[in-house]
Formats: C-alpha cells, sequence, structure tokens
C-alpha cells in the first residue's frame, strides 16, 4: 500500500488540517485503520488525532482517494465529529490476554 498527499491545507477555524491523499493498494481495498496507521507514521503525528473521514473507490482500479483531518486540540475534535465518525476511527490497543 502507498499513499500520495495530493492536498494539504489548514483550517485554523477549527483548528485542524485537511488532508487529501491517494492509496494505491494490491487486492481489496485497505481498512481505514490501515490506511490511518500508515498516514499517522507518513506525517509523524499522534494516529488518535487523526480522523480519516473517507475512501472512495471507483470500481476496477487499484486505487482510491480519501480524506483525512488531523486535529490540533482534542476538545474541538469530539465537538465538531459525530460519535460514528471517532468509532469508525478508534484503534483498539492490543490487550494482554486475561490470566496473565
Amino acid at each position: 500500500m502507498e499513499i500520495k498527499i495530493i492536498s494539504d491545507r489548514q483550517n485554523p477555524l477549527l483548528s485542524r488540517r485537511e488532508i487529501r491523499f491517494i492509496v494505491t493498494f494490491e487486492g481489496a481495498t485497505p481498512t481505514i485503520k490501515d490506511v490511518k496507521l500508515k498516514l499517522a507514521a507518513m506525517l509523524n503525528v499522534d494516529k488518535n488525532m487523526l480522523i480519516i473521514d473517507r475512501i472512495d473507490q471507483e470500481f476496477g482500479k487499484q486505487e482510491a482517494r480519501g480524506y483525512a483531518k488531523l486535529y490540533f486540540d482534542e476538545k474541538i475534535m469530539n465537538m465538531v465529529e459525530k460519535k460514528s465518525v471517532l468509532e469508525k476511527n478508534k484503534i483498539e490497543e492490543e490487550v494482554a490476554a486475561e490470566g496473565e
């Protein structure tokens, strides 16, 4: 999977960066989690402050266009984003097995 950023702009009113990107991949469309982790690593930012809004794929192509928002303030992120979008973007941390 390869990500190419095509647009990156600041939105000071909502205290965030708005990023448009293209993902090229082999096989099935990558999950939001996979794209989020790769994009956060590319931008060197906290993955919890990055929201993948959408990933749109055209039929038959091995690429998809996406839109992400990188917030600078967690309170503003929780006020602006819908609960469903926040849940969709939540990354569960690996939990150790119970009983250990």
